[in-house]
């Protein structure tokens, strides 16, 4: 009997974390993200509601699991490519960034807490601040996801910000712990846990970069995600064995299969397991254990939480104003209420202070409740500030002003989501100022086109590089500088047949106008339909990406705002796909899309 009661409760807080998301976009309540509104759900049924659920053994064991694989995923989300400066003009090192900001903030959630105890409101003060320091990775990044801004800079600075919050705070918790306890030996064991990620990581590397790895990754094998699986469990059991917390070994398993850089199409599988299933659990089962009814019937309560509140917000939003060197304003500010969210590991720690008798069960539940606030408004006011943002236009910087060069400035001018500056060499007989003024090129003339001079005027500040001046060694030189110091999106001119074979085998976008000539007479002759599609000049053809997450699994035939506009293709994760009235757009497709300037404009500017 108790079984069934059991599964009962599980199918139904599965069902509850199924409806959520459905709800949501049903209400058009995009603004609140899905993991807080998982937990207003779990408040609703729990025991600050209705009192319908209650935790048992198998809520308790997939919330664990649950809890477990979210911090696996935090760690999994962590871009290492970032972790150093590669733009050596901005001189921008996000880690640097976010481990200055990380001090700030515990300095002065330090601060703080010793007013709080001194006010007799707390009875540790470097406890509390363990607390009021930490991030919840479990907030920011699917927060983050929902935005579609995870892999820009401003997405993972706040990211590493967050992941050196959690990680230190982690660190600082584990080593308190053992010096309560009076332990020094087991305060090496931290040490030794990174001991054995390190050995573990070169050890998975290896295997990764043979051949027959490949063929048990698929099929009915799937030996990726079962190594996964594995290294979690091994991690997590390690942790609790050497004395640390249990979240620390599963933060560094996802560490370790971040750093072996896997397929983007394992990363998703591995995401749908966590926020498909486990994860949602957690998060209603937060909120289900919850009883607002109880403490908020106590009068210290009352107090406790919004002074808490006030802490928690000053003790991010100020810290977070270093952020203005690099960024506007308005995403200086959200930057700050978004770090504000705090849960995971509050909930962990209260755990940890009520065992220790340095947290009392009134003020834990208080810091709980507090958590779950920040993580309600935080994220809903982030998403405000950020969707209010207007989108800037892509800048496109072109090197080499010629018979090539000069026209295609022309054409990309014409679309709205261009900026583009030409560098070109100083020619005597030539005035820039007036070529600018009668033909509209925008041009600018440099004594010599070196990666010096380019510097100087600031022409690597861009989202796109074409290098087509008329000399191949120029060019190489100038698009592999703008490689190393970070600039992705890099198309180089190579007229040399060799030298063009060289620079492809080395990952550069290269073209000749030989080698265009061929294709474009070749696609003449063999599929001339498909070259009118490109070279019509009526209608325009554009690559408009899926950010808004009100898009994400929403059908094509769903869209209201297409007009004349055709999706010919949809590229996802690199692969292809051809597009139906069914198939389902998802966040970070690359949509190529013909039609009229008037409604591709519309589209992208509403699916971006």
């Amino acid at each position: 009997m108790m079984e069934h009661v059991s599964l009962f409760s599980l199918m139904f807080v599965v069902g509850i974390a199924f409806f959520v998301p459905i709800l949501l976009h049903k209400f058009n309540l995009n603004m609140i993200p899905v993991v807080v509104a998982e937990i207003i759900a779990g408040l609703i049924i729990g025991k600050s509601g209705l009192n319908i659920i209650s935790e048992d053994v198998w809520l308790s064991l997939i919330s664990t699991l649950g809890f477990i694989f979210l911090m696996f995923l935090s760690g999994l989300e962590i871009d290492f490519s970032m972790l150093e400066s590669k733009n050596k003009k901005q001189k921008f090192n996000p880690l640097l960034i976010a481990t200055i900001i990380f001090s700030l903030m515990f300095g002065l959630s330090y601060g703080l807490s010793v007013v709080l105890e001194n006010m007799g409101l707390i009875e540790d003060a470097f406890f509390m601040t363990l607390i009021i320091s930490t991030i919840s990775l479990g907030v920011v990044v699917p927060v983050l996801k929902e935005k579609g801004i995870m892999d820009s800079l401003y997405g993972q600075t706040l990211l590493l910000i967050a992941t050196v919050s959690d990680f230190l705070t982690m660190i600082l918790l584990a080593v308190y712990v053992m010096v309560k306890h009076a332990s020094g030996f087991k305060s090496l064991s931290i040490l030794l846990l990174f001991v054995v990620m390190f050995v573990t990581y070169r050890s998975v590397k290896k295997y990764f970069k043979l051949k027959f790895f490949d063929h048990l990754m698929s099929g009915t094998i799937q030996l990726g995600t079962r190594g996964v699986f594995a290294l979690i469990l091994i991690f997590v059991s390690l942790s609790e064995t050497l004395g640390a917390e249990s979240i620390l070994g599963a933060f560094l398993a996802g560490m370790i299969v971040s750093l072996i850089n896997p397929k983007k199409t394992f990363i998703k599988q591995l995401d749908s397991f966590g926020y498909g299933f486990f994860i949602p659990i957690f998060f209603v089962m937060v909120g289900v254990n919850m009883d607002l009814k109880a403490l908020l019937s106590d009068k210290k309560s009352l107090i406790i939480i919004p002074i808490l509140l006030i802490v928690l917000y000053i003790s991010k939003i100020l810290p977070s104003l270093l952020l203005k060197k690099w960024f506007p304003w308005k995403k200086t500010l959200s930057s700050g209420i978004l770090l504000t969210s705090t849960l995971s590991l509050v909930i962990a720690a209260v755990e940890i202070g009520k065992e220790m008798d340095v947290v009392s069960e009134q003020m834990g539940n208080s810091a709980i409740l507090v958590a779950i606030i920040t993580c309600i408004i935080s994220p809903i006011l982030f998403n405000k500030l950020t969707v209010a943002n207007k989108r800037d236009k892509k800048k496109v910087t072109i090197i080499g002003a010629n018979r090539i060069t000069l026209p295609v400035s022309l054409d990309l001018q014409k679309h709205d989501g261009y900026e583009v500056r030409m560098f070109g060499s100083e020619q005597s007989k030539v005035e820039p100022e007036m070529v600018s003024k009668k033909t509209q090129f925008p041009l600018i003339e440099v004594p010599k086109l070196t990666c010096e001079a380019l510097n100087m005027h600031n022409a690597f500040d861009a989202d796109m590089l074409i290098v087509a001046t008329g000399n191949d060694d120029d060019n190489i030189t100038i698009a592999h500088y703008a490689k190393e110091i970070g600039l992705e999106n890099v198309i180089i001119r190579v007229e040399d047949a060799q030298k063009h074979k060289e620079q492809i085998n080395e990952g550069m976008n290269v073209f000749s106008t030989l080698f265009a000539a061929r294709t474009l007479l070749k696609a003449l002759t063999l599929r001339p339909s498909i070259l009118k599609l490109f070279t019509y000049q009526n209608d325009l053809l554009r690559e408009i990406s899926v950010g808004n997450s009100k898009y994400d699994d929403l059908q094509l035939r769903q869209i209201p705002f297409l007009g004349d506009a055709l999706v010919i293709q949809i590229f996802r994760d690199e692969e292809p796909i051809v597009p139906h009235g069914d198939t389902r757009l998802k966040l970070g497709d690359k949509l190529l899309a013909s039609g009229s300037k008037e409604n591709l404009d519309d589209l992208a500017k509403e699916l971006q």
